[in-house]
C-alpha cells in the first residue's frame, strides 16, 4: 500500500481532516491540468487564477465524493469533475457574448448541412462558399469561436473517451446503460475516423494522448493557433455528426 491509498483510507475509514488536506495537496496539480487543457482566455470576469480556484472546488467535491472500492481510477473521476465545476461557472457568467454563440451556431449550421449533403468532410472553401465568405474569413470566424465550441461541444467528445459517469446514483453495471455507452462509443469512434487526417490526428492527441494543445503544436509542427483552429473544426463536425437537430438541415 503506498502513501495515497494509507490517506484515502485513513479519510475515507475515520474521516481524517488531516488526511483529506494532504489529498487535496496531492492532487492539486489535476485543477491546473483541467483548467489549462480547456485553453481558455481570461476574461475580465474570471481571472486564470480564479479559474484555478473553481477547479479545486470541483477537486474537493471529487475528493469527498469517490469510492476507492469502485476501482476507478481517481485520477479519471476527479477530472470530470473538476472540468465540470469549471465550465458550470463559466457558463453561468455567461461567459461567450451572444455574438460569439451566434457565430457558432451558424457554423454548426454549416458543417451539419454541407456534411449530410455531400457525405464526406466538406472542405474549407465550401464551408466558405455556403457561409457566403472567404477562407480567410472563415479561419478567423473559427479563431473566434475557438473557446465557446469547446466548452459547449467538449461533453460530446468526452463522451467516448474516459469520462466517468458523475451520478452517484448511477450503476455503470446497469445492461441498458452499458449498452447506451457502448453505442455511443461506437458512433464517436466512427465519426472520428471519418474526420480528415489532420483532425483526427488532434482529437487522438488532445482527448486520448491528453496532450495540451500547445504540445500538439509541437508534435505537428504548426502555431497553437492553428491547433486551435483544426480542434474547432473537428469538434463542429462531431458535433453534426453526432447530434440530429432537424431544423440544422433547414437551408440550403
Amino acid at each position: 500500500m503506498d502513501a495515497r491509498d494509507r490517506l484515502w483510507l485513513e479519510y475515507k475509514n475515520n474521516g481524517s481532516e488531516e488526511a483529506r488536506e494532504k489529498l487535496i495537496e496531492e492532487y492539486a496539480y489535476l485543477a491546473k491540468y483541467a483548467v489549462d487543457r480547456l485553453n481558455l482566455s481570461p476574461s475580465g470576469a474570471l481571472s486564470y487564477e480564479d479559474l484555478i480556484g473553481h477547479a479545486i472546488v470541483g477537486l474537493i467535491d471529487a475528493i469527498e465524493k469517490y469510492d476507492p472500492s469502485r476501482s476507478v481510477k481517481f485520477e479519471t473521476y476527479a477530472l470530470s469533475r473538476i472540468r465540470g465545476e469549471v465550465i458550470d461557472v463559466i457558463r453561468a457568467l455567461d461567459w461567450a457574448p451572444r455574438s460569439l454563440r451566434r457565430q457558432e451556431a451558424e457554423l454548426r449550421r454549416a458543417y451539419a448541412y454541407l456534411e449530410t449533403v455531400l457525405g464526406r468532410s466538406a472542405t474549407d472553401q465550401e464551408v466558405a462558399d455556403y457561409l457566403n465568405i472567404t477562407v480567410s474569413d472563415l479561419e478567423k470566424l473559427l479563431a473566434n469561436v475557438s473557446q465557446c465550441a469547446l466548452l459547449s461541444l467538449d461533453e460530446i467528445i468526452a463522451a467516448g473517451g474516459d469520462v466517468l459517469p458523475t451520478s452517484e446514483d448511477d450503476d455503470s453495471n446497469d445492461p441498458a446503460t452499458m449498452a447506451e455507452k457502448s453505442e455511443q462509443a461506437r458512433l464517436l469512434a466512427q465519426a472520428i475516423e471519418e474526420l480528415p487526417d489532420r483532425e483526427r490526428t488532434v482529437i487522438s492527441l488532445y482527448y486520448y494522448d491528453k496532450l495540451t494543445q500547445k504540445e500538439i503544436a509541437a508534435v505537428l509542427g504548426v502555431t497553437e493557433s492553428r491547433v486551435c483552429q483544426m480542434h474547432t473544426k473537428a469538434v463542429l463536425r462531431l458535433a453534426a455528426k453526432l447530434t440530429r437537430v432537424p431544423a440544422l438541415y433547414a437551408a440550403a
